[in-house]
């Protein structure tokens, strides 16, 4: 599989199909941001509304990832939030997540010059957003930041 394969879609009226899957997954490696994200789109406490966004990875069209872009409120200053980035264990290692990544920073510069990112999800998260070019940083609700 190459980047090439990877489809990336917005999400706007319902979770993806194949998202169980995700949240399963999710649990059994002890990440709990799907299990998250999936109360707070039902509860619509979350739904990525614009300037965020939510998108999907698809590979020959099953689902193999999904991140978000919301609103930063605790950065002093208008931001963006990258959230709830995960990927399954089967796709990583062959774009996905960068894929994800790119179209979630795509959307948040679109709003301002200042993304944030919380990488405590996983121990592969902080060097994942800094690859990206993510800067740590020491601030309430956050700890990385890349600046436009």
């Amino acid at each position: 599989m190459t980047q090439d394969v990877v489809v990336i879609t917005r999400v706007v009226e319902t979770l993806p199909d194949g998202f169980d899957v995700i949240l399963e997954a999710a649990a059994s490696e002890g990440v709990r941001n799907m299990a998250m994200l999936a109360a707070q789109w039902a509860s619509g406490k979350q739904r990525f509304e614009e300037p965020g966004a939510l998108f999907a990875a698809l590979v020959d069209g099953d689902l193999a990832g999904v991140g978000g872009v919301t609103a930063e409120t605790g950065a002093g200053e208008p931001a963006m939030r990258m959230r709830r980035l995960y990927v399954l264990p089967a796709f990583r290692r062959f774009g996905v997540g960068r894929r994800l990544a790119g179209a979630m920073m795509h959307q948040g510069f679109q709003a301002t010059p200042l993304l944030t990112v919380n990488a405590a999800a996983s121990e592969a998260a902080p060097a994942f957003w800094e690859t990206l070019g993510f800067e740590r940083a020491v601030a309430a609700g956050y700890s990385h930041r890349l600046r436009l």
